[in-house]
Order: structure tokens, then sequence, then C-alpha cells
């Protein structure tokens, strides 16, 4: 049997995790002294709660070797196959650490680097249950999971500059001109990396480019995983979002997917960003 292996990077809870038969390890979230595991002890809901109500910036840590080995050693105790997804390498160590865990685990262990996170990492997973369901091997799935992965876009709206000036990205003088303007920041997972894509003014045009930047990428693909996601404790803007590009789903579904952005990359994007992921035809 195959045994799915994943970090809180994509936004699987606990419960949810146990439901779809998956192993989750969580990261770490941390509030000045208070430490969480990340969708374990911390919620998405209790993330945004303790954000608001926090003077201090959030950090995240990384899963450690340590963890992975106790995870590999129960999972493939009755003979099983593992396949660990992982946040990307660009922005955890956490990938790392899988990998040297998996070294005494050899052709048992099988460590995909997403080159993802949140509901980029999640449709990776997605389609990992699938082919567990088909009755792939861990090494073919792993294979399959290297190519597509590279089909994976996902991009997002977000709400407000604060975060980034926090951790560095931009500077206080351009956050504090791009408040003042209403300037939202387009953003982009390019190569396991977080890149900005482009400024847009207002929520509506920072919507548009989005849609833009979909059809750029030629399209979503609809026989794969996809979905939507938003960050802070409303999916106000994510439903106005949804229903104003009806066109780029509804031919296609009726339903379209959504997800909460959880404590891991919640800590690095805010509250108010609104995103959406899928495998480019």
């Amino acid at each position: 049997m195959v045994k799915l292996l994943i970090d809180s990077a994509a936004d699987i809870g606990a419960k949810e995790a146990e439901t779809l038969g998956v192993t989750m390890l969580p990261l770490v979230v941390s509030f000045g002294d208070e430490s969480y595991y990340d969708g374990v002890e911390l919620s998405p809901r209790d993330f945004y709660e303790k954000l608001i109500e926090s003077d201090t910036l959030p950090k995240t840590s990384q899963i450690t070797p340590f963890r992975f080995d106790e995870a590999y050693a129960n999972l493939t105790a009755n003979g099983d196959e593992v396949v660990a997804i992982t946040i990307s390498s660009k922005l955890s160590g956490t990938y790392g650490a899988a990998v040297t865990a998996a070294e005494n685990y050899a052709g048992k262990v099988f460590v995909v680097d997403s080159l993802n996170a949140a509901i980029g990492e999640r449709l990776l997973v997605q389609y990992a249950l699938r082919l567990i369901e088909e009755g792939k091997t861990a090494a073919q799935i792993a294979e399959e999971l290297e190519e597509k992965k590279k089909k994976v876009n996902l991009m997002a709206v977000l709400g407000t500059l604060e975060y980034l000036k926090k951790g560095g990205r931009i500077s206080s003088a351009v956050a504090f001109a791009g408040e003042l303007l209403s300037i939202k920041p387009v953003i982009a997972i390019v190569d396991g990396e977080v890149k900005l894509v482009g400024k847009a003014m207002g929520s509506k045009k920072g919507n548009n480019l989005l849609n833009t930047l979909v059809q750029k990428q030629g399209g979503i693909d609809f026989s794969m995983p996809y979905g939507v996601v938003w960050s802070g404790l409303s999916d106000e803007f994510l439903k106005k979002y949804v229903k104003d590009s009806a066109h780029l789903w509804e031919r296609e579904t009726d339903r379209v997917p959504s997800y909460m952005i959880g404590g891991t990359i919640g800590a690095h994007v805010g509250p108010g960003a609104i995103g959406v992921a899928f495998f480019s035809k």
C-alpha cells in the first residue's frame, strides 16, 4: 500500500487529513513565546484572531528530520511505501529535513518538493490521492508528481503590503505609498519562489489582473484539481471575485472549491488575500 505524508503548508488540517487518509506533519507557528502546531492546535480562524490581537509578527518553524523519521518509521512498519509532499524547498527547510530523514528508508520513502505552498501544494496532494486510488506504486506516483507539478499555478491578490514590509520583502516607504494609493500587490509562485508579478490600483483591478494572468497561463485544466483561497476572517472578497470571474468557470462547474489559508502561509501574506490555483492546460 502507498501512504501519503504531507505538511501543514498545504492547508489541510488534522481533521481533514484524517478523513482523506493522509498523515499531516504540522509546521510550528509562534506568536512571541507561544508556539502552536499549525492545523492541529491552531485552526486558520484561530490564527487570524491571534494575528489581529497580537503586537508581534508571527514566525514559522520548519519540521525537523527527527519528526519526519518518526513518521516514516510508523508508516513503513507494515511494509507500506510512502510519498511525502512538502512545501517548496525555496520557502522552507522542511523539504531538506524530509530528504535527510528519508535516507534511512531507501526504496520505501519518496520525497516530492511541491515547489509550491498553500492551495498550490494542496492540488498536488489531491492529485496524489487520485494516483493512489489508481493503484500506482510510490515510485510511479513520485515520478508523475515531479512532472505534473510544473503545471501548477498559484497566484493571489494581497489585501495589504504590510506583511511583505514586516518580512523585509519591500521597504517601509514603498509600503506606505502603496497603502495610500490602495495598491494591491499581485503575487505568484514562480519556480518555487514568491514573485511580485503585478500591482493594481484597488481590488477590482487586482481581480482583473488575476484573471489576465490565469488566461496567460493557458487557462484552467478542469480535469485536474483546482480551487480558490482567501485569508482572514471573512471570505466576502473571495465570493465577489468568484462571481465577477464567472466566465472562467461557468461552463465547467457550478461550484468552485474554496479553502482558507492557514497559519504557515498566512503569517507571510496577512489577511485580505484572495487567490486561485490550477493546473494549466
